[in-house]
């Protein structure tokens, strides 16, 4: 009798949002499907992703460490993973996957490798294409990721495989339509990185005249080391609309009190946060980049613009904000897409078929 699967699941960190936010959803289908699991982090970051983690009943174990002294964290993955003894290593973003593969190498553990990101760094993508074949299936988080590493990377169809890593919930909070005398709230959830395009946003902004178009104002929850620069040209450009409030603890609350959702980023994969607005009935304006303009139906449930383009960023604002009696038709629509689309139903066939592939090597 074949030895049970037990998956070491690496990650770069504990942060909040990104690539730890599924983490719960994805463990759940693996250990529902008769895999042990537990999770390694290489370093802790600001810890946000660790308590839902937890609540699930996921064992946790973190390196106290930083983000670049790699032979230390190398060092830590192999003992650690060597007491632990698993059939196989599940691994996600550069750095785990990079690290992973060479203690998988030298333990014999077949490697699993997600790929989320549709941009990679030009040094990691050279290394990653390296060494692609140390990782005997490669996990892509949505069907344009999926292509993006069957071309950057040069992963073969044979080792290629999709598992959207959205599970739409039917039960999220849902947002209350605008009504005639309140402000239009319009939000978005992310870092504040350059690639999650808020200076565009910014910008945009800057070229609304608010006496033009209805009251409205905008919420972008998060943190990053871009908040002060971006608060700095608000303010510069008399833009007062726009407030930064921080980590937003309880994401779904924060969508579902929204009537627009703006995704204004330069690169995405799948965008968890304007899946999870649409899935709380927001419509959505956002970048045409990665999984959204497969998302995202152009007029009928929101709008997409070009990256980097605040002028048609604006345009597009003033559209939605001319008319916001549009906005709960759109929003509902856009969560019928969703549900149907990323069903719980699919999400976890798409992990079964991953685990029985597994068994089956």
């Amino acid at each position: 009798m074949s030895r049970p699967l037990r998956i070491a699941y690496v990650i770069n960190s504990l942060e909040g949002g990104g690539a730890a936010s599924p983490v719960p959803a994805v463990l759940s289908v693996l250990r529902d499907g008769g895999a042990e699991v537990a999770v390694f982090a290489l370093t802790p970051r600001d810890r946000r992703g660790e308590a839902a983690m937890l609540a699930a009943g996921i064992d946790v174990t973190v390196r106290d460490g930083g983000t670049t002294d790699h032979l230390a964290a190398l060092r830590w993955l192999d003992r650690t993973l060597t007491a632990w003894r698993p059939t196989h290593v599940w691994t996600s973003l550069s750095r785990a996957t990079l690290l992973g593969q060479l203690v998988g190498l030298r333990r014999g553990w077949p490697v699993v490798s997600w790929q989320h990101a549709a941009f990679l760094k030009p040094a990691n993508r050279r290394l990653l294409r390296a060494t692609q074949r140390l990782s005997c299936l490669w996990v892509g988080d949505s069907p344009a990721v999926t292509r993006l590493t069957a071309e950057r990377l040069k992963v073969p169809a044979a080792r290629l495989t999709q598992w959207s890593i959205f599970r739409a919930n039917p039960d999220a909070p849902q947002g209350r339509p605008w009504q005639p005398g309140e402000p239009i709230r319009i939000g978005s959830l992310g870092r504040l990185h350059p690639v999650k395009g808020y200076d565009v946003l910014v910008e945009a902004l800057a070229m609304i005249d608010p006496a033009q178009v209805p009251a409205f104002e905008v919420i972008v929850a998060g943190d990053g080391a871009a908040r002060d620069m971006l608060e700095q040209r608000a303010a510069a450009l008399g833009v007062t609309t726009l407030r930064f409030p921080g980590y937003a603890p309880r994401p779904a609350d924060f969508l579902a009190g929204l009537h627009l959702y703006v995704q204004p980023s330069r690169s995405e994969g799948l965008c968890i946060a304007a899946h999870e607005a649409m899935q709380a009935g927001s419509p959505i304006i956002a970048s045409a980049v990665g999984e959204l303009p497969g998302t995202v139906v152009q007029g009928d449930t929101g709008l997409l613009v070009p990256p980097g383009d605040p002028a048609a960023l604006a345009d597009a604002l003033r559209k939605l904000l001319s008319q916001p009696d549009r906005l709960a038709g759109m929003g509902q629509r856009g969560r019928a897409r969703v549900l149907d689309r990323f069903g719980p139903e699919r999400f976890v066939a798409a992990g079964r078929a991953i685990l029985h592939r597994l068994r089956a090597q």
